[in-house]
């Protein structure tokens, strides 16, 4: 495994497609998208001060999205730690596998899109910050 960094994550700009009636953001495969989505699932009614996520994953890459309200993301590569507030709904975080990631501070009623190139498979998660130290470091 290549030694991913924070700096390996980054904010993908959607198109926005503006009218009068509400906007419109187009989402395609391999196209604004740099993997295949497998899987999609959303995050919502998250109590007030909750943090979500804690967990890396070895092979899965993810997009997540604050499709209403805000949230922050942090992330840790086992060295370095970066936050990144995720607050449009045009703009998604991609974190690839290898990254500590937690989201934490969300708004009243936020809603977190994960667009994700895995299905589900719970050997892919890494849910031990010190396991996963030791998965980064081996």
């Amino acid at each position: 495994m290549y030694k991913v960094t924070v700096f390996n994550c980054s904010l993908i700009e959607f198109p926005k497609i503006q009218n009068r009636a509400g906007n419109i953001t187009p989402i395609t495969n391999l196209k604004e998208v740099p993997f295949e989505i497998k899987r999609i699932f959303y995050i919502y009614d998250i109590p007030g001060g909750e943090d979500r996520g804690g967990h890396a994953h070895k092979k899965c890459h993810q997009i997540l999205v604050a499709v209403s309200g805000s949230f922050e993301v942090e992330l840790d590569d086992g060295m370095l730690k970066k936050t990144v507030l995720i607050n449009r709904p045009y703009y998604g975080l991609h974190i690839p596998p290898g990254i500590w990631a937690k989201e934490k501070s969300f708004s009243s009623g936020a809603i977190c899109l994960v667009l994700a190139s895995e299905v589900y498979d719970e050997e892919d998660y890494i849910r031990e910050y010190e396991l996963f130290k030791s998965y980064k470091f081996q």
